[in-house]
């Protein structure tokens, strides 16, 4: 037994309830069990109780062990001043003050057998046999939640780097995107990048596709070295007369090639991000204009200038191959930074409307490829667009990975003991 399954247990009244007594004697009925308190104090508020004859209001504490009430001190705690009941596992104490509740002899086995083979499972997620016997319904209610919380917890992180930059949205949006462009492998180098050069220097010099890249690529330590051919010899020429300008301080970032496809090398990418910018005009003031995924595609589809139609690498020359940046990557974008950074926009100005378009976006656009979907599709788990893939990601990140099935619906579906 853990306190977590205890809180559960009583959360969702799964014991006999039966005449119920405590352990004082007297009878008692449950009117509402209260509301799960995840802040300071007690475990469950505004709980409604007749003990006896008496009608009581008021907060809940559980604990494994009656004793633990006094081991955490709450008798001396305001916080659990207005506390009516203590529900406990097992009663340790030979006599409390406390109206107290054991609950050790009223669960069922089965419950308690259903969440330690959960807790058990080593499979790509605890609950992954039975996924196929959850019904539609609570998939869909869940999904809804599950994609909000994503883009609350995204949201929270988009604030806090509004805040870094004085409320500067488009530098945000710059230090986001480029950090996307990075690939997962690379996007905090890349972020590190953008952070060590300002949007506003990049506009500046937006009339240049060289000088633009030989920012990207010098502040990327991609220029330190003696070139061949002429075109990276003028771009590491560029950037030092650019750095001194700006006075730049290049970061000291370590960007990986390994077990990658050319088409995703970092400095084929940061070409395309140099392309990007230049194409762009108040980059963030796009993305709210943005009426259809039509118009993002546009906006994002870029190529990096002809000196990468025959390179992956500087000074390295390879066969003819256009540097566009895919479809799939600028879905990819889409999914992961525009959404979010328009939700974070409207929640900041509360507003409603990015939102809307996002979620409409989120319908239109196809799901996400990955391993993590296909073992879901594989159990039988719906993945048909965006939305879907957004939702179950977060399921598998932030619940499954953790083992919070008690927290989740899908979980509690599981433990109970109807029909799924």
């Amino acid at each position: 037994m853990t306190e977590r399954l205890l809180q559960f247990i009583w959360q969702f009244q799964y014991f006999n309830r039966s005449q119920l007594q405590i352990e004082q004697g007297e009878t008692l009925t449950v009117i509402g069990p209260g509301i799960y308190n995840t802040n300071q104090g007690a475990d469950f508020l505004q709980a409604k109780l007749k003990i006896g004859n008496v009608l009581w209001a008021g907060n809940i504490e559980l604990h494994i062990k009656a004793s633990d009430w006094n081991k955490h001190a709450h008798n001396n705690d305001p916080n659990y001043k207005n506390v009516i009941l203590h529900v406990v596992w097992e009663n340790d104490l030979e006599a409390s003050d406390m109206p107290v509740l054991v609950l050790q002899h009223r669960v069922s086995s089965i419950l308690l057998n259903r969440y330690e083979h959960l807790m058990q499972q080593q499979d790509f997620v605890p609950c992954a046999n039975n996924l196929q016997h959850v019904k539609d319904i609570i998939w869909l209610t869940w999904k809804d939640r599950l994609f909000v919380e994503r883009m609350k917890r995204k949201t929270d992180h988009i604030l806090k780097l509004l805040e870094e930059s004085n409320n500067h949205w488009e530098e945000v949006c710059w230090w986001l995107i480029a950090r996307n462009f990075g690939i997962k492998v690379n996007a905090e180098a890349f972020e590190i990048v953008a952070r060590s050069v300002s949007i506003n220097i990049l506009a500046k010099q937006k009339n240049s596709i060289q000088q633009l890249e030989a920012l990207l690529l010098g502040q990327a330590g991609f220029l330190e070295n003696d070139f061949d051919e002429a075109y990276p010899q003028m771009l590491k020429k560029e950037y030092r007369y650019l750095s001194k300008k700006y006075t730049l301080q290049r970061p000291q970032v370590q960007i990986h090639f390994l077990r990658m496809r050319p088409p995703s090398f970092p400095t084929v990418r940061l070409a395309q991000l140099a392309a990007f910018i230049q194409s762009s005009n108040h980059l963030f003031s796009q993305l709210l204009d943005a009426e259809t995924i039509e118009d993002l595609l546009m906006l994002f589809n870029v190529t990096a200038n002809d000196y990468w139609h025959y390179h992956y690498k500087l000074d390295e020359l390879a066969r003819y191959q256009p540097k566009k940046l895919g479809k799939g990557t600028i879905i990819n974008i889409i999914i992961n930074t525009v959404g979010p950074l328009l939700f974070a926009y409207d929640n900041f100005h509360s507003l409603e409307i990015h939102k809307e378009r996002v979620l409409k976006w989120m319908q239109e656009l196809p799901a996400e490829n990955n391993a993590i979907m296909e073992k879901f599709e594989e159990r039988g788990v719906k993945n048909s667009c965006a939305f879907d893939s957004q939702s179950l990601l977060e399921l598998k990140m932030q619940y499954c990975e953790s083992r919070r099935c008690l927290s989740c619906s899908i979980g509690n579906v599981l433990l109970k003991f109807t029909e799924c």
